[in-house]
């Protein structure tokens, strides 16, 4: 499967004309934090859509650097983007709050303002659920990192932000084990895999899922897509997903992302949490199979990696933390999951466990 492009048809696709966003049947909700360096980009990826149906409010959460200009700027050229300054800064849960607030349209995406959106995402999006009648679809993504010293290839696999070049990653495993093959009007008790899936800018939902599911983003805390992925698997009569790559999602050349500062103690906090509250949504719709996958997943992906982390922390607050929720989701899972972690995860699980 190619990383660098979105198949899918047009045959079936409603546009509109651009520049039109009365009749548009996309919002996306473009939020971001500090983001000068890649917003230009992101919003440009919005413009470049093969679909033209699109409109876009662009959520500036009180910036100290250009992105409040870059955002503004955007919106006084294009009317197809809405330009909604933050008064303060209140975290991204608020802002895409503050975004859903202002959809009038019949479907409803997000983006963070530093990924990029393929051109042709939003025609297969938009295009499976006009056909399938799903409540929502789910894409795949790969990562767009950081690699020095690199120009700009003729073949495009390559882009260059601000001196530093980035190349595109393969489709990681669970991202791959949650939309490929694809599913159409599926369940998440038919695909629970689909659990591994949490993120909030691959997928593009109806409104109207929405509001009858009283989904929100949560306030005050980070990883809050997390919640939300989960609760949209549980809540759905029925989601599809795609293999198609939708979005690059890039590793920031700073670390300053939320996923690149996971040794800060908070940040922990906030990822467990998060982790802990998906699994007690799945828990509470009686997903079993969805409760199991996500479980394996944590055990044998996200476990190992914050324990090498653990291991030289200086502080044994993030040991006990980590050991506490190792715990949890360990009396989580059941027989078959705990028989399927390898033998040197079963290790890290042990150790990390007493803690």
């Amino acid at each position: 499967m190619s990383t660098s492009r979105v198949s899918g048809s047009r045959a079936s696709m409603t546009t509109v004309p651009a520049g039109r966003p009365d009749a548009a049947l996309v919002t996306l909700v473009i939020a971001g934090f500090d983001v000068a360096p890649y917003a230009r980009e992101a919003l440009e990826s919005v413009q470049a859509q093969t679909f033209t149906g699109w409109r876009a409010i662009l959520i500036d959460d009180h910036s100290t650097d250009g992105t409040r200009e870059i955002f503004a700027k955007a919106a006084g050229s294009d009317n197809r983007f809405t330009f909604v300054p933050q008064p303060e800064r209140r975290g991204l849960g608020v802002a895409r709050n503050a975004g859903l607030d202002r959809v009038r349209t019949p479907f409803v995406g997000f983006l963070d303002a530093d990924d990029v959106l393929l051109p042709g995402a939003l025609e297969r999006l938009v295009g499976t659920l006009e056909r399938t009648g799903s409540d929502f679809v789910a894409g795949a993504y790969a990562r767009l990192r950081p690699r020095s010293g690199v120009e700009h290839d003729a073949d495009m696999s390559t882009t260059v932000i601000t001196g530093t070049a980035y190349e595109v990653g393969a489709v990681q495993s669970w991202v791959a084990a949650a939309t490929d093959p694809e599913r159409s009007a599926t369940t998440i008790d038919e695909h629970p895999e689909a659990s591994g899936n949490i993120v909030a800018w691959s997928k593009v939902s109806r409104t109207d899922f929405w509001v009858r599911s009283g989904l929100r983003f949560p306030e005050g805390r980070l990883y809050e897509d997390q919640v939300v992925a989960q609760a949209m698997y549980a809540r759905a009569r029925a989601f599809d997903v795609i293999p198609d790559v939708v979005v690059h999602w890039r590793v920031r050349p700073d670390g300053s992302s939320i996923t690149q500062r996971e040794a800060e103690l908070p940040v922990l906090r906030d990822a467990l949490d998060a982790m802990g509250a998906g699994l007690s949504i799945l828990r509470e719709a009686s997903a079993t199979r969805a409760v199991q996958a996500r479980a394996a997943l944590i055990l044998t992906m996200d476990v190992p990696r914050l324990a090498s982390i653990a291991r030289e922390h200086p502080e044994d607050a993030y040991r006990r933390a980590l050991g506490a929720f190792v715990r949890e989701v360990w009396d989580v899972a059941d027989e078959s999951t705990r028989g399927h972690v390898g033998r040197e995860t079963a290790i890290i699980i042990d150790a990390a466990s007493l803690w």
